[in-house]
């Protein structure tokens, strides 16, 4: 890495995700809304056995403020989801990656949906900001032009999406035409974010509308979040 100095390239590829509203003039571009997760101390297999869980199929209850949860290689339930609040002007500090009221909730989430694990000890803690775009549709750019691409809004499901992302990227920066390039979500421009404080107000009575207590009841989205995510 240079300490300082000037590097130049035919093609930049902006792949920031949630920290991209830290960069000059992307403020509105994607909302960092965080996740957090904690991890059990390794299970025994008497307790996978009463929970019914013998493989590491991974599970989620696929609503926006979700929970999701897979059995790691050693045995442990790593279990997240979301309820942080969204910062205000789309901030991201390492702080705010540890929030103890939403660990404590997934804490108590976790012994709601696995009771015989209900009282197993939790050893890890950890958190990071979610790229969430205002029509919560992940998207891909290239423009020849400027020689500026970017790819991202993945709402945390980027460990797949971001493996095409790239392959399709390579093929538009080659100028190629492929199925990939073909696919709806590459785009030429992205609906922005609201400025603050609207922003700030939308996000969090989203947050606040759409609580899981009404989901769990409806089995819908709560309006507001509705209309936050174009839905």
């Amino acid at each position: 890495m240079l300490a300082d100095g000037e590097i130049q390239a035919g093609v930049v590829v902006r792949a920031t995700e949630g920290y991209t509203p830290a960069l000059p003039g992307l403020r509105r571009e994607l909302a960092p809304v965080y996740s957090l997760i904690i991890a059990t101390q390794p299970l025994p297999e008497s307790v996978w056995a009463e929970i019914g869980w013998d493989r590491r199929v991974t599970l989620s209850d696929a609503r926006r403020l979700l929970i999701y949860a897979q059995r790691s290689a050693d045995g442990r339930i790593v279990l997240g989801g979301r309820g942080a609040p969204y910062h205000f002007g789309s901030r991201t500090i390492p702080a705010f990656d540890s929030s103890p009221a939403v660990f404590a909730h997934l804490r108590r989430t976790l012994a709601t949906l696995f009771p015989a694990a209900a009282t197993a000890r939790i050893t890890h803690r950890w958190g990071g900001p979610l790229g969430v775009p205002r029509d919560w549709t992940p998207g891909v750019c290239f423009a020849p032009d400027t020689g500026l691409a970017w790819a991202g809004g993945y709402v945390g499901d980027g460990v797949a999406a971001a493996a095409l992302a790239g392959r399709t990227l390579a093929d538009l920066i080659r100028g190629q035409r492929t199925p990939r390039t073909a696919l709806p979500w590459v785009v030429d421009h992205r609906r922005p974010w609201e400025p603050e404080p609207a922003r700030w107000l939308g996000i969090n009575a989203g947050h606040l509308l759409a609580a899981d207590t009404r989901e769990n009841r409806t089995g819908r989205l709560g309006p507001a979040l509705d209309h936050l995510t174009g839905h």
